[in-house]
């Protein structure tokens, strides 16, 4: 059984903790915060035995053998490194780090401290995306695919009243590229490897922030563009577009419907009841990974390669 403890108390922690809750072999111990009483509410709230203060003392405790990293983007680096120090196996939330090369280097220390790092991206280990892949084969020649992924934030309205949250704050690694664009990004990676051109184009916010943006990635043949938003919201499919069929899919980061439509109008489908946005198949494969059933490198060098087209991104966005 892995004794795991949350550092963060943001919604996806909470999403996190419901999924330990449905997985064999994982139990949330401890959920932690930099703040004594907001950790106990925390705990509290969730149904969590124990609340910690603070990350040193989470990662001294020698009841807690691996850590799920849920606070700000820009935190996750030196917690993940602090963690791989302290022993601790690591699931860190996407995106993992800001640059493919800390990236590299955290795995580095992982691999010689003989722990386990994942990036928690659900997307890889959603079902919806395995009968994606399922069906790439029946589409004939793929030319293009279109990923979208825009919904406006609740915390935008903070933005306009002159305020700048945590997911909208450039120093604390927010934008619209890193929350939401990242999951096209990914299934881009994941589906056809890594672009050998990337264009691009976004809007920048008040508060420094890209608000919504487009990327244009390019393979042999095949041309990827890949929307996101967080200040408007889109109510379109993503497709990916064969010679022989076009493949739609309703939800990018967790597909609970996949309709392959032949070039003669013909449908089917793939579908799901599964909740939209589950985070179980990521803990699952975090299990597997610790137990040791599998090495990690397949999963770490997707992580290394969404990175360094994203770093590509904003190259081309930014100038």
């Amino acid at each position: 059984m892995i004794r795991i403890a949350t550092i963060g108390t943001s919604v996806i922690t909470d999403a996190f903790i419901g999924a330990a809750s449905r997985t064999r072999g994982i139990e949330v111990v401890a959920v932690s915060s930099r703040d004594a009483v907001k950790a106990q509410a925390y705990a509290d709230r969730l149904g969590v035995a124990r609340a910690i203060a603070g990350l040193d003392t989470v990662l001294a405790d020698p009841e807690v053998d691996a850590v799920y990293i849920g606070s700000p983007n820009a935190a996750h680096g030196s917690q993940v490194e602090s963690a791989i120090a302290a022993g601790k196996h690591v699931l860190v939330e996407k995106p993992a780090v800001a640059t493919a090369r800390e990236w590299d280097d955290l795995v580095d220390r992982s691999r010689r401290a003989g722990v386990i790092l994942l990036e928690a991206m659900r997307t890889a280990y959603d079902p919806g995306i395995a009968a994606v892949r399922e069906q790439l084969g029946s589409l004939g020649t793929l030319r293009r695919a279109s990923f979208h992924y825009a919904k406006r934030s609740s915390r935008y309205d903070a933005v306009l009243a002159g305020g700048t949250p945590n997911i909208f704050d450039p120093a604390m690694g927010g934008g619209a590229l890193a929350d939401l664009g990242v999951y096209g990004v990914h299934a881009a990676v994941l589906l056809f490897g890594e672009p050998t051109r990337v264009a691009g184009s976004s809007v920048t916010i008040a508060t420094g922030a890209d608000g919504a943006g487009l990327a244009v990635l390019e393979y042999p043949g095949l041309v990827v563009d890949v929307a996101y938003s967080k200040i408007t919201t889109a109510f379109r499919s993503s497709e990916i577009q064969g010679e022989d069929a076009t493949l739609l899919i309703d939800h990018l980061a967790s597909p609970r419907r996949v309709t392959r439509v032949g070039l003669d109008g013909a449908e089917s489908a793939w579908t799901s009841d599964a909740a939209v946005d589950t985070l179980d198949g990521e803990v699952a494969r975090f299990v597997e990974l610790v137990g040791g059933a599998v090495a990690p490198d397949e999963d770490q060098a997707r992580t290394a390669a969404t990175l360094r087209t994203m770093e590509r991104i904003r190259q081309a966005t930014t100038g």
